[in-house]
């Protein structure tokens, strides 16, 4: 009886911690219980080491501010829009209450100096990537959660060496769980050519920091200060559709030229500080450039080092405003409770909402959790379809012709509370009109979900979405 009582104690000293620490958060709060209940003690200590408030988060963002100096020469150097009748799109003038929302991330504004390129898929992405890398003068810097040793990783590791040997200034971040696999002889060969290169968050230190379960999950290339890359595609072959599990792989990435090129190399420069300790705050990172276009865009990046949830904002913002169309493509479809209710409303008040998520998945409980979501939103008119040709990695979202949204972000709350993500906002008509040819080409892709068919799915898909539902807060 003494160590049962013991065990029950111990027990409910667990519950009452949990309950305490993540109030604020209901739907984490659950998903730990429920795990404490499956594995008592387990639980506990993953819930430990896993869920704790990044504790360095103040550190994070002192260490921001450090730049500040830097990024008040970037606001100086860019052409900026101060008012929504100054933007390109004529709807924006009716929209005051979502472009102030947008305006009220000042150290990353709307810029009006641009010229963008949407790169559909791995080739093209990488094509230009490496075109860009090969014209680098003075520097390059890589952001990325995946890098792997296959082929597309050696030609990438070639070219940086080489540029290196050139003189050319190169440094890398990549993520210490995304880049898992990665060996350190590929990490050791870069270094020895000159490239300065440091991991995010090392497994090891990371999990005995208690920071396991915050990765960098960016993906920023800037060239010279007036080049820069942002979107879904990561280093590795499974990009080029050679996953023989996955098959072809569909994703879009974006190329920057102008004065959003600016705050990526800002976004970039705080997190060599944070992984390297080392501030970059020489002119030549922040070059002045002709204007070259007049497109608009807005980078905006969240994460633990950011005071707000600035790219959750943005979305619920923008679907809240959409008077015609939302177009969503996502791998990983876990919404937070606010951008579910924004997107039931807007399909209940006549908006045209379709979604696109995976048919093949590179994880079930993943997509089960997704899929616990979709009978919600199908019975409030939202248009839900599976991409069948592949897998889809594309996070792309479109609202009317008033913006459309192109990044590293998944629709799900890990990217929006947990990780370190970077998007880009596209203002311009040319840059959303082909986004939509592409969102249009990959319906062509997909089956589309009816509610009387998705009913009928089988009691043990229903029980595991059940579940996953429970555990998605935690993925």
């Amino acid at each position: 009886m003494f160590w049962l009582l013991i065990a029950l104690l111990i027990f409910l000293f667990q519950i009452m911690t949990i309950l305490i620490l993540e109030y604020r958060k209901p739907g984490k709060t659950v998903a730990w219980l429920l795990i404490l209940f499956v594995l008592p003690i387990i639980g506990f200590v993953m819930y430990y080491f896993l869920a704790r408030e990044f504790q360095t988060r103040r550190t994070v963002r002192r260490r921001g501010m450090i730049a500040r100096e830097v990024q008040l020469k970037a606001l100086r150097q860019s052409s900026l829009v101060h008012r929504p009748g100054d933007m390109e799109g004529s709807e924006f003038a009716h929209e005051e209450r979502l472009f102030n929302l947008l305006s009220s991330f000042s150290m990353l504004p709307i810029t009006g100096c641009n010229e963008t390129e949407v790169l559909t898929n791995g080739e093209a992405t990488y094509q230009s990537i490496l075109a860009a890398l090969e014209e680098a003068k003075h520097h390059i810097h890589l952001d990325y959660y995946t890098i792997r040793h296959d082929e597309i990783g050696c030609r990438f590791k070639e070219v940086l060496i080489r540029k290196a040997k050139e003189g050319v200034e190169i440094r890398l971040i990549y993520d210490g769980i995304g880049s898992l696999e990665l060996k350190n002889g590929y990490v050791q060969e870069l270094k020895q050519a000159g490239v300065e290169a440091h991991c995010f968050l090392t497994p090891r230190i990371a999990f005995f920091d208690k920071r396991v379960n915050y990765r960098n999950h960016r993906k920023i290339v800037v060239v010279d200060g007036t080049v820069g890359f942002v979107g879904g595609i990561n280093i590795g072959d499974e990009y080029l559709g050679k996953n023989p599990k996955l098959g072809f792989w569909r994703d879009t990435h974006i190329k920057l030229k102008g004065d959003s090129v600016y705050f990526l190399q800002l976004v970039f420069m705080r997190d060599w500080w944070f992984t390297a300790s080392k501030r970059l705050d020489k002119r030549e990172y922040l070059p002045e450039h002709g204007c070259l276009g007049a497109e608009q865009v807005q980078i905006v990046a969240s994460g633990p080092d950011s005071s707000s949830e600035s790219i959750l904002e943005g979305i619920f913002s923008a679907i809240s405003a959409a008077k015609q169309k939302v177009y969503i493509a996502t791998p990983y479809f876990i919404p937070d409770p606010s951008v579910l209710m924004s997107l039931r409303t807007a399909a209940l008040s006549g908006v045209d909402v379709r979604i696109i998520l995976p048919y093949n998945s590179d994880s079930r409980l993943v997509l089960y959790s997704s899929l616990s979501y979709v009978q919600d939103l199908l019975e409030a008119g939202v248009r839900i379809y599976r991409y069948r040709k592949g897998f889809i990695h594309a996070k792309v979202m479109i609202v009317d012709r008033l913006m459309a949204s192109v990044g590293t972000a998944n629709m799900d709350m890990r990217s929006f509370f947990s990780n370190f993500e970077i998007n880009a906002h596209l203002f311009s008509a040319k840059a959303i009109q082909r986004l939509e040819e592409d969102y249009m080409a990959d319906l062509d892709e997909c089956f589309e979900l009816s509610l009387h068919e998705f009913e009928k799915r089988p009691l043990r898909q229903k029980a595991g979405e059940v579940i996953a539902h429970m555990l998605s807060p935690l993925l």
